[in-house]
């Protein structure tokens, strides 16, 4: 019997990790919108969007029936919250990607991201797609150090969003409130995912150990 609820578990985790790459593609096709102005791709993320919610449904589904059937121990069923919670973390960084899209859609023929700050832009959208696909290898490894390596990235990005405004605040910016908003907005949707990242990555930490890194780390 508690076989049978581990390999459901793991398969749950399987599940996780698979909505991890569907987020990460998601990720990379919404800043290849954004950077070409390609009103086709920016379409494909926001309908490819419905599969991630209807992925995180099947999860959530699963992770109750486990709950139901079975009666888990301290440690399994902190997987099992632990993993709910995870699945809606996944289903928001879908969302952010969503938001991004329609920001590159919405502008098209012209792009949303002036020139001179293409570069930041850039970078902040590859942090958040490499910090995406660290966190599918984090849940299907359970790795507590590769997860605690992840803040360093999410430093960066912060610095990349500082930088962003230090651009929109600067005396030299030349184009208009409008593109002022879509850069602070993109700013913050890249940002949010980042966070989104290092949260799954301390549940998984907080699955493995039973502490939440945050607490430690305060």
């Amino acid at each position: 019997m508690r076989e049978a609820f581990h390999e459901q578990l793991d398969g749950i985790f399987q599940d996780l990790a698979a909505i991890c790459s569907e987020v990460e593609t998601a990720v990379r096709l919404a800043t290849e919108a954004l950077l070409s102005g390609d009103a086709d791709i920016a379409q494909q993320v926001i309908s490819a969007d419905v599969e991630i919610d209807r992925s995180r449904e099947r999860v959530e589904d699963s992770a109750f029936l486990l709950l139901s059937l079975q009666q888990p121990v301290a440690s399994d069923l902190r997987t099992v919250v632990a993993a709910l919670r995870m699945v809606s973390e996944l289903e928001r960084m879908g969302d952010l990607s969503v938001h991004v899209a329609k920001i590159a859609r919405l502008r098209v023929p012209n792009l949303a991201v002036p020139g001179e700050i293409q570069p930041i832009i850039e970078r902040m959208a590859a942090v958040a797609e490499d910090m995406v696909c660290r966190v599918s290898k984090i849940i299907t490894d359970r790795n507590v150090d590769d997860a605690l390596a992840l803040v360093h990235a999410d430093e960066e990005m912060d610095q990349l969003r500082r930088a962003s405004f230090a651009e929109l605040l600067s005396a030299d910016w030349s184009h208009g409130v409008e593109a002022a908003v879509d850069v602070a907005l993109l700013g913050r949707y890249y940002e949010r995912i980042a966070d989104h990242a290092v949260s799954v990555a301390n549940r998984v930490v907080f699955v493995v150990t039973g502490e939440n890194p945050r607490s430690v780390d305060s």
